[in-house]
């Protein structure tokens, strides 16, 4: 118990210091010099992105760690076959808005297309790898598609087309993330040459991004391969 509440807690202590410092840097970064500007928005992104909010909102519903339970991952997908769809819902609504606030605050406060990949990229390297539960946290999709829907909507929206159609037709969850991915690198791609998107950095966000993605997925990409990876709706049992 003590190992949960201090996770909780150090989570909760620091949200209203990392709201507070988001809105200060609004409002007062904007005229500082560009090394301090990349530190505070880097720093806040990755604070940003590692708010465990399936993990919070697990512990307060039901008091259980949802790291014990199916894939051991704190992301929407675990929490909706170990809590249930409303609460699936209100964790993906807060993990894609971490991607989204990253950008915005980059856009914001630097003003570069380059600062904006590099923050949803920290956004979304907390979400996976999140400072208050020991760097081990989500698979980074909502994350990193709530980046995407700012930088490139167009190929957020052809990835999610992908994501969802995969995902319906196979009934997994993991293999509609992976097409998600690969269909978002190749629409970046496509509409940089056909000068649909603005900057190569956006094409860099999704490789990155993607690889990132794709790597955290080892584990389901081989239960795919020997049949044995849980289908959507299938509810999550706890872990050994």
């Amino acid at each position: 118990m003590m190992r949960h509440w201090s996770a909780s807690t150090s989570a909760l202590v620091t949200l209203p210091l990392l709201v507070a410092a988001f809105v200060a840097a609004l409002f007062t970064m904007s005229a500082q010099p560009v090394l301090a500007q990349y530190a505070v928005v880097l720093s806040l992104s990755y604070l940003l992105g590692a708010m465990p909010w399936g993990y919070l909102l697990l512990q307060w519903r039901r008091g259980v760690d949802i790291r014990e339970y199916g894939s051991g991952r704190t992301g929407m997908s675990n929490v909706l076959r170990t809590g249930g769809g409303k609460v699936a819902a209100l964790v993906l609504m807060l993990d894609v808005s971490k991607g989204i606030l990253a950008v915005i605050l980059a856009r914001e406060v630097i003003g570069h297309r380059e600062a904006e990949v590099a923050a949803g990229l920290l956004a979304l390297a907390g979400h996976n790898w999140p400072v208050f539960l020991g760097f081990r946290g989500g698979r980074g999709i909502a994350a990193g598609a709530g980046a995407l829907s700012l930088l490139s909507p167009i190929a957020a929206a052809i990835a999610f087309a992908a994501f969802a159609a995969t995902t319906l037709v196979s009934r997994y969850v993991s293999l509609g993330s992976i097409v998600g991915v690969i269909a978002a690198c190749i629409s970046l791609v496509a509409l940089y040459l056909l000068g649909q998107t603005f900057s190569i950095y956006y094409i860099l966000y999704g490789v990155l991004g993607g690889a990132i993605i794709i790597w955290q997925h080892r584990d389901n990409i081989q239960r795919i391969r020997e049949g044995t990876e849980h289908r959507l709706g299938t509810p999550a049992t706890k872990a050994n």
